[in-house]
Parts: C-alpha cells; sequence; structure tokens
C-alpha cells in the first residue's frame, strides 16, 4: 500500500524550517529527537535532500551526511542512508556528485540539476519514507528542511521543504535566528511568501540565538503571535555547547573553548575539505588547541599537524604545491615534526597520484598523474568507483587497541619502493588502512583511510601521549572520557535547554 494512504495511521510528523540557512535547524532537530525520546518516543530524524562534504557511512556502506547520522544518535538509533536519501557532494566550479539512497549515481552541475534529477530524486524521497514508517511504523519523524523555504525561484523544484511538509500534512516549526537582526522581517517576510495551504502547516515559531534577559522579548513575542496568528512556542538562548558545523566555511570561526592548551594541533585547511566532523574528538580535548593553517606559513610552532580528506584530492594537492604549504609542510617534517594524514590527506602524503578516469578533481580533460608530498612511499590510483564502509579493526602502532570507524574514498594505495619497505610500517592488522615511518630526526609521519579514528579513545589518548612524550610534557596515565559519552553529554544538554524554553506539546498533536 502506497504511503499516501496511511497518512492517517502514523504520527503527525514535525518538521523544522528555518528562515535562513545557519538559522538553527539542525541543532533545533537535534535537541527534539532527544527530548521526544527522553518521552518514551521512537523518533527517526529525515532530510529529504542535504548538500555536505562532512559524510557519515552507514552500517550498510551507505553515505548520508554527518548531521542526520549525529540526530539519529540523539534518538538512540544507528544511522541509515533513509534518512537522508539524496546527498549532493559539491566538487566545485558548481558540480556535485549525487547520492541516492547511499549510493552515487551521477555527477550534476546547478544548472542542469532541477532539470536532470527532480524526478528520480523526488521519488527516491517517497521510497524512503515509505521504508522508514514499513520498518517502523509507531515512529514519529522530526524532519529538517535546507535553507529557507520560500526561495521563490526554486520553489517550483523544491524537493525538501515545503513539498515534503504538504506530502506529509507535518506539523511544522519555523525557526528565525535573532542574532542575524532583523527577525521580525525575517518571520514576517517568509511567511507572507508561502501559499494559504502552506501557512497553515506552520504550527509554532522558535526564536533562536536570544541573548540576555528573555524577559525582555515579551513584547516582541506578542507582536509575532499578533501579526502572525502563529504562537511563538520557544525563545532559545544563546547555547556554547558546539556542534559540527554543516558548512566547511564556518570552521575559519571555531574557537578552542579551553584556555591554557598544552599542545597546539594545526590542521590544513584544504580548498574542498570532506568529513570535518573527524576532529571534533580533539575540539573536546581540553589540553589542546586547534588552529585551521589557510596559508604558507612556518608550521613549527605546531606540535602535531593534520592533512584531513579531500572531496577532490587531485586539485587540493596541486593547491597545497601552488601555495607553498607543500614546502611548509615538508620542511616541517624535517624538523622533528608530527604529521597525520586522514583520506585524501594519507593520499597527498604520498609520492604520486594518479587519476585515469577524472575522479579526483583532474584539472585538465586526459589522465593526470601528479607528485604528492613524498613524506610516505606510498602510490595512489583513483578508479571510477569508491569504497564505502564501516570499519572494525585493530590497532598495532601507537597501541594495539580494537578501533572503529570508516571508510569513504576512492583509490586504492600501495606501498612502492621496496628499498624503503623496512622503514614503513603498518598501523594496523588490516594492511591497508594506514601507515606510519619514524624519522630519523625524530616525529613521526602517519597516514589512515579510517575516518573517526579519533573516536577511539584508547587510540587517541595513546597518540597524544605519543606527542606529550616528543614535548617532554607527563604521560596522561588517567583515561580521557569517552568521546562518544560526552557527544550524549552534549546532546542531553542541548535537549535540557530548548526543554527549558520550548512547548513541544504545541507541535506533537
Amino acid at each position: 500500500m502506497e504511503l499516501e494512504a496511511k497518512l492517517h495511521e502514523i504520527k503527525k510528523p514535525i518538521m523544522v524550517l528555518g528562515t535562513s540557512s545557519g538559522a538553527g535547524k539542525s541543532l533545533t532537530v537535534t535537541a527534539i529527537c532527544r527530548i521526544l525520546k527522553n518521552l518514551g518516543e521512537e523518533p527517526i530524524p529525515f532530510k529529504g535532500q542535504n548538500m555536505s562534504n562532512n559524510a557519515w557511512v552507514d552500517w550498510e556502506g551507505g553515505e548520508m551526511a554527518y548531521s542526520q547520522a549525529l540526530q539519529a544518535f540523539a534518538c538512540g538509533i544507528n544511522p541509515s542512508a533513509e534518512m537522508n536519501p539524496i546527498l549532493l557532494k559539491p566538487q566545485g566550479n558548481s558540480i556535485s556528485e549525487v547520492i541516492h539512497l547511499g549510493k552515487s549515481i551521477g555527477i550534476t552541475t546547478a544548472k542542469n540539476y532541477y532539470q536532470d534529477w527532480f524526478i528520480p530524486g523526488w521519488e527516491v524521497i517517497k521510497k524512503s519514507l515509505s521504508s522508514i514508517y514499513k520498518k517502523n511504523p509507531n515512529c514519529r519523524l522530526i524532519i529538517e528542511g535546507a535553507g529557507s523555504p520560500v526561495e521563490m525561484n526554486l520553489i517550483h523544484r523544491d524537493l525538501t521543504n515545503l513539498r515534503v511538509a504538504k506530502y506529509l500534512n507535518a506539523n511544522c516549526i519555523l525557526v528565525a535566528d535573532i542574532e542575524r537582526g532583523g527577525v521580525f522581517a525575517q518571520l514576517i517576510g517568509t511567511l507572507k511568501l508561502m501559499k494559504p495551504e502552506e501557512k497553515k502547516l506552520i504550527k509554532g515559531i522558535i526564536i533562536n540565538r536570544f541573548r540576555g534577559d528573555l524577559s525582555l522579548f515579551e513584547e516582541g513575542k506578542k507582536w509575532i503571535e499578533s501579526k502572525t496568528q502563529i504562537p511563538v512556542i520557544g525563545i532559545i538562548p544563546w547555547l556554547n555547547d558546539s556542534f559540527p558545523p554543516e558548512d566547511s566555511l564556518d570552521l575559519i570561526e571555531k574557537k578552542s573553548r579551553f584556555s591554557n592548551p598544552e599542545i597546539k594541533v594545526g590542521i590544513i585547511k584544504l580548498p574542498s575539505i570532506s568529513n570535518f566532523s573527524d576532529f571534533d574528538p580533539l575540539e573536546n580535548e581540553k589540553s589542546i588547541l586547534i588552529e585551521w593553517v589557510k596559508e604558507s606559513q612556518n608550521l613549527n610552532k605546531f606540535d602535531f599537524i593534520i592533512l584531513p580528506g579531500s572531496k577532490q584530492t587531485i586539485n587540493d594537492q596541486i593547491y597545497l604545491e601552488q601555495s607553498s604549504l607543500s614546502q611548509d609542510i615538508k620542511e616541517y617534517a624535517n624538523n622533528k615534526g608530527n604529521i597525520i594524514g586522514i583520506c585524501g590527506g594519507l593520499q597527498m602524503l604520498g609520492t604520486t597520484l594518479e587519476d585515469p578516469f577524472l575522479k579526483e578533481g583532474s584539472k585538465t580533460n586526459s589522465a593526470q598523474k601528479i607528485k604528492g608530498i613524498g613524506l610516505l612511499p606510498l602510490r595512489t590510483t583513483f578508479f571510477e568507483n569508491k569504497l564505502t564502509r564501516q570499519i572494525s579493526s585493530e590497532s598495532l602502532w601507537p597501541c594495539q587497541s580494537k578501533i572503529n570507524g570508516f571508510e569513504i574514498h576512492n583509490g586504492k594505495t600501495e606501498l612502492h619502493n621496496i628499498q624503503n619497505k623496512f622503514k614503513v610500517k603498518p598501523i594496523f592488522k588490516d594492511l591497508e588502512l594506514g601507515w606510519y615511518k619514524e624519522n630519523n630526526e625524530g616525529g613521526t609521519i602517519a597516514g589512515t583511510y579510517i575516518h573517526g579514528i579519533f573516536e577511539n579513545d584508547n587510540w587517541r589518548d595513546q597518540y597524544i601521549n605519543l606527542i606529550r612524550k616528543s614535548k617532554n610534557l607527563p604521560i596522561l596515565n588517567k583515561k580521557s572520557i569517552s568521546y562518544k559519552i560526552k557527544r550524549e553529554s552534549i546532546i542531553d544538554n542541548l535537549a535540557n535547554e530548548f526543554n527549558k524554553h520550548l512547548n513541544i506539546s504545541a507541535v506533537l498533536s
């Protein structure tokens, strides 16, 4: 039976729309998911279409946006690509990779996307919704919109806002960010551009990121309710807990929350950086300060350097060369520096990168072979299809420990130059997941394909202690709090703050 025929039987979905991008939809959905879980409900997050290079891989090898994975964790369930059936991964020059139900199915330009992908996109959204309800008939969907729901030049091809809301007859919440200014115009303008049947779906308004005394907005609240005939169901104060940003440009604004750090980490801000949530566990270490490196400089002030993942490895390696950052990294390595590359960062640490199928940002129309930074004797060849899978392995360095994470990459990397093999050692029992070498002068160069490597608490502690030892700092013998426990605590704190200021019952019926 089609889902349309069953809509009267399902629990009323809640959809969170925003007056703009960055209004706070993702965190609002995350908070509501945990609030409802605590109330004994069965919430499931959903975002029909997301655009992000910060991806997660589910247990069936499907790609999805990390924000929906985080929301699934808030629900206490395993993430699934059905929760984010369309993922667009930008590749630059207005080109994106199209992923449906976790699988890469093509490349599109922004100009041609709605012409070529609208109909199959809507079908895959409906298919996902039907599948979720078939597997979880008692669930309540908590749906996240994208950007603004009233982009008038695109609304006829909207896949993920009002089309989903009307299809499911969802109870919608409209979130406005008062920190941006103009909150009254944000709300009135957004509602004015909706059709009457769309506006009827808006059951509540949230004013987000309010600074100061909440009572000072009482007159503003009355004005909004009088003008819109929609209740203001929440005025959420400014919250300090940080979550992974949806847009990698937000990274340059992130600041360490900890004073007196003992270790400084430099992360290379690649133009096509991906999977930047890999570094959230380090953000939560009180002894660590993270800085993003965007231009050529002396790197010796850092205790270790990270080369992150990349959506366009060839282009980003060319950028490193042209910006002189590649030379800076080599000089840092020669000065007893510690470096770790993850996924694309691992590939760039090698000696050669070959792109015969033009998969990783080759700037020409022919197969391209370029030099890597050359700190590890590794050769990477990119193929037509990429690998996405969950990983369970065991590390050999810097300690023996169980390791979990995921792979999401194109290309196969192999050791070459037999004379160097004895210097380079595997990091894991699965010999193709990463390598390291100890420099004669001091310091280590390491690279791994495992995203989420720093979420492995014992491995992270031992790697940090390796750095501390090189700085003659005392070894931290006390085990740090599990990152996943910290993540749960942050979600709980977020939900508790929202619960204090949000009348969730207004949208449950």
